[in-house]
């Protein structure tokens, strides 16, 4: 009696071929008709714009592996910074990226660095700067370190509105080799939320705050003095912001004293609903009873 497993081999072989029979007999793959959709190439996100060195500035330039090299100095009112081995660099006007390029190529056509990698890196920023002044409550000069930066983003750098300044700013500039002169009233824009009237700021701007519009009560009344005239603000508006009349005033008869764009002096009586103007001088007299 033979062993089981010569009996193994045969019905193995079997197998296969029937395998390979049924493999023959399936027909080869359609190759598939519809285009395959070309790769939608990504959005190219927009370049931010850089800051531009300007007269003034204080960069520290670095090359890499060359230590030696590193130079810490200022650009020149013509524009210029004086670097090792390649002389005066033309700087002023250039991006740091450009800066980086130019003093690179100098080097690199020089024979001095065979593949320079530079680094410029602004130390101080005194070319370009804008003036915040007037009533503001850390007035002064501000580094322009970016070119996104707007009015308000200023504002903010110098403390804000100051008590006592007003809500209408004025801007002046140079644009386009045009000088310019812009009103900003601050409270409109936030309410409209109009992000063009916040003005991009341009290096050498000043922005100035001016003293509020203000008022003036006297007579008798419980708080007399100077006050800040808010927007469309009435007689009787005033008078609250004085306290009102005291025991002996009334607001019978008031009188208010308004000088007119030539200076000449009108004393009137007004309304309790009536506005007020800029400078007004309210008088509450003593009741006779």
């Amino acid at each position: 009696m033979l062993p089981l497993r010569l009996f193994r081999i045969p019905f193995l072989m079997c197998l296969l071929c029937v395998h390979a029979w049924a493999a023959a007999q399936v027909p080869a793959a359609m190759p598939a008709t519809a285009p395959v959709p070309a790769a939608v190439p990504a959005p190219v996100a927009e370049s931010s714009r850089e800051y531009v060195l300007g007269s003034g500035d204080i960069v520290r330039i670095s090359v890499f592996q060359n230590p030696d090299l590193t130079t810490e100095g200022r650009v020149s009112e013509t524009g210029a910074l004086t670097f090792p081995l390649i002389g005066s660099v033309p700087l002023g006007g250039r991006t740091v990226s450009a800066a980086e390029a130019l003093i690179a190529e100098r080097l690199r056509e020089g024979g001095f660095v065979l593949q320079p990698q530079v680094t410029v890196l602004p130390v101080q920023i005194r070319g370009n700067q804008v003036a915040v002044l007037g009533h503001v409550n850390k007035p002064g000069r501000y580094p322009l370190d970016t070119f996104n930066v707007r009015v308000t983003d200023m504002l903010a750098n110098a403390g804000g509105i100051a008590t006592g300044g007003d809500d209408v700013i004025v801007l002046v500039g140079t644009r386009d080799g045009q000088r310019i002169r812009r009103e900003l009233d601050l409270p409109a824009l936030f309410q409209r939320g109009d992000a063009d009237a916040d003005v991009l700021l341009s290096p050498g701007d000043v922005i100035y705050a001016r003293r509020a519009d203000v008022f003036y009560i006297y007579g008798e009344v419980q708080k007399p003095g100077a006050f800040r005239l808010e927007r469309n603000m009435t007689v009787m508006q005033a008078l609250a912001t004085g306290g009102g009349p005291t025991l002996r005033g009334t607001v019978r008869g008031l009188r208010i004293h308004r000088r007119d764009q030539k200076g000449s002096l009108a004393v009137i009586e007004p309304s309790l609903e009536d506005r007020l103007r800029p400078d007004d001088i309210i008088y509450v007299k003593e009741s006779l009873f």
